[in-house]
């Protein structure tokens, strides 16, 4: 996906989890709408600066598929797992951080680094770029 097209998306209010689940909807066996609604919750670091909403988006498409859901299937938690550290692994080549905070180097739940994230770009230049290699790295894992 365009890094303009995400942040057409993000100036919609489409969130970075929801762009990085649904571009993975069709793949998943999921509609797009289910996709947003997953992952709605995570933009902004939940709201409050913490683990990035595009690598949570990138757990919730691990998650669905490659997840574990009973004790039946064990192995597949391995799988799971070896996947998350795959995809941990080369999203800490490209970036310094998984948060927000780290990411942005200011604080997206605090007012006025909001508006100094806003005055720099941030939101709309650096998060899509972080957007788009976030699905680059999940279709490379997957």
């Amino acid at each position: 996906m365009e890094k303009e097209r995400i942040a057409e998306l993000f100036m919609k209010g489409i969130d970075c989890s929801q762009v990085v689940a649904g571009a993975f909807a069709e793949e998943l066996g999921i509609t797009q709408e289910e996709a947003y609604k997953m992952a709605a919750g995570f933009g902004g670091g939940m709201g409050i600066g913490e683990t990035c909403g595009a690598v949570v988006g990138a757990m919730i498409v691990l998650g669905m598929k490659y997840g574990h859901f009973d004790t039946e299937h064990m192995e597949q938690k391995e799988i799971m797992n070896a996947k998350r550290a795959e995809f941990l692994e080369k999203f800490g080549k490209k970036y310094d951080s998984c948060s927000c905070k780290g990411l942005l180097k200011h604080d997206i739940a605090d007012p006025e680094d909001m508006q100094k994230i806003l005055a720099e770009g941030l939101l709309f230049d650096f998060c899509p770029e972080v957007v788009k290699d976030t699905i680059e790295i999940l279709k490379e894992v997957m």
